[in-house]
């Protein structure tokens, strides 16, 4: 049977390819085809956010997502010639980060609220 982390770390590899690939092709996808794309990653997304990270990871995961949520507000746009493609990865990267980052605070919150008051 394959380890949960094995799957995990496999959705993780994959999505990002994925949202690589599908930022270079910024453009040439219709919007149906984009839609895809990403529902695709929002599931790759969920599932590295209940196998890949480990309640020791917490922290610095859902620092990493916030980084990278951060940068999707940049306007990277309107950097000549690489622009729209570079602005079109952040995009893909940041719907494929905030499901597994939703996930995994909720996850934390749980944790916070499931132990007993000191």
């Amino acid at each position: 049977m394959v380890e949960s982390q094995t799957v995990g770390s496999w959705a993780f590899i994959l999505g990002v390819i994925i949202a690589i690939i599908a930022g270079l092709a910024a453009g040439m996808l219709d919007a149906t085809m984009a839609g895809w794309i990403t529902l695709v990653l929002v599931i790759l997304g969920l599932i590295v956010g209940f196998l890949n990270i480990s309640d020791k990871e917490t922290s610095g995961f859902l620092i990493a997502a916030i980084a990278l949520m951060a940068v999707g507000t940049a306007n990277l746009a309107a950097i000549p010639e690489i622009g729209m493609y570079l602005a079109s990865m952040v995009i893909n990267i940041a719907a494929f980060v905030a499901p597994a980052a939703l996930i995994v605070a909720l996850k934390a919150v749980y944790n916070l609220a499931a132990k007993p008051a000191a």
